[in-house]
């Protein structure tokens, strides 16, 4: 069996990252040695937050497991500061792997940029030249590389992890003795049947949706606070705010804004109560708060609502 060392983040949902590489390599008949990078907040909707190791907690990883099992291919990945890429690159030029691969992580499946721009440039010049194979999507631009290195440009697809999976399968089969060519593609064939088959982790992101519009409905004309939702749903205020997010593009304060704009005009035009009861009715705690927070959003007072949907009327 084997070793192949991994060097990158992890993904709490298991898609990519070291867990993903981890059931790839054993899938494969390989034996997985890690160290981790970075341990990001994610889920279904994408990465919340990043904790990024101390370098040295990188370099201590590294170095206890190759010094111990000598893994003859190493697979690089996530790596998002300058001082863990400059331990990362002296460890790979002491110890010398047969095959190092690199999986160039720039962007989330979302498009949300995952390094710093002088880190990504900092990999071209200092890492790249290192590399025995490195794997790019192929919308993606590369500086000119030594004939040596195997560039591999791969489809970009729209599944979490595809082509973490892709340099895992390929770093495996490096590790088996497979030429470049050979495991390119036996990687190709093995990822494309796996994504053929196995799907990515669904969260609830529409139901959730769905129930935070009914939460506002019911309880929009006491509550306005989204904890408050946030804590009616057992969710957190961020998880609520990616959900929102995706599913229109908004954050919770606008939608529950935008649904409490609707019910105070039509308790506006449906009573003739005064504008003092009609506030505190409906959970604001004076006639100006009130005012000013439907002021900004429909550019009227309420008073000037009433008499210009009236108007309106007659005409």
């Amino acid at each position: 069996m084997k070793a192949v060392l991994t060097i990158t983040g992890s993904d709490s949902c298991g898609g990519a990252g070291i867990q993903a590489d981890i059931k790839t390599i054993s899938q494969l008949g390989g034996y997985a040695l890690t160290a981790i990078t970075s341990i990001t907040v994610q889920n279904t909707l994408g990465i919340q937050n990043y904790y990024d190791l101390p370098p040295e907690t990188v370099r201590g990883q590294v170095e206890a497991v190759i010094n111990d099992v000598e893994p003859n291919v190493v697979k690089v990945g996530l790596i998002r500061t300058l001082a863990t890429l400059n331990v990362i690159v002296d460890l790979l030029q002491k110890y010398r792997p047969d095959s190092i691969i690199y999986d160039a992580v720039v962007r989330t499946a979302q498009g949300e940029q995952l390094i710093p721009d002088d880190v990504h440039d900092m990999i071209v010049r200092r890492l790249l030249p290192l590399c025995t194979v490195v794997i790019i999507g192929k919308e993606q631009s590369i500086s000119k590389l030594p004939d040596s290195i195997h560039t591999i440009a791969i489809d970009d697809n729209p599944q979490h992890g595809y082509a973490n999976g892709f340099s895992s399968a390929l770093a495996c089969f490096v590790s088996q003795g497979l030429s470049v060519a050979e495991a390119k593609g036996k990687a190709l064939a093995f990822v494309n049947a796996q994504s053929a088959t196995v799907s990515d982790a669904t969260g609830r992101c529409g139901e959730l949706y769905r129930l935070f519009l009914e939460a506002i409905a019911e309880r929009g004309d006491e509550y306005h606070d989204i904890n408050y939702y946030a804590d009616h749903l057992n969710v957190s205020a961020r998880y609520l705010a990616q959900v929102t997010h995706r599913a229109v593009g908004l954050t919770p304060k606008q939608i529950v804004d935008k649904e409490m704009t609707h019910i105070l005009q039509s308790a506006l035009l449906s009573s003739a109560q005064p504008l003092q009861q009609l506030a505190y009715d409906h959970g604001f705690t004076s006639q100006q708060h009130f005012t000013k927070f439907f002021k900004k959003q429909t550019g009227l007072t309420p008073s000037q609502y009433r008499a210009e949907v009236k108007r309106k009327r007659r005409e």
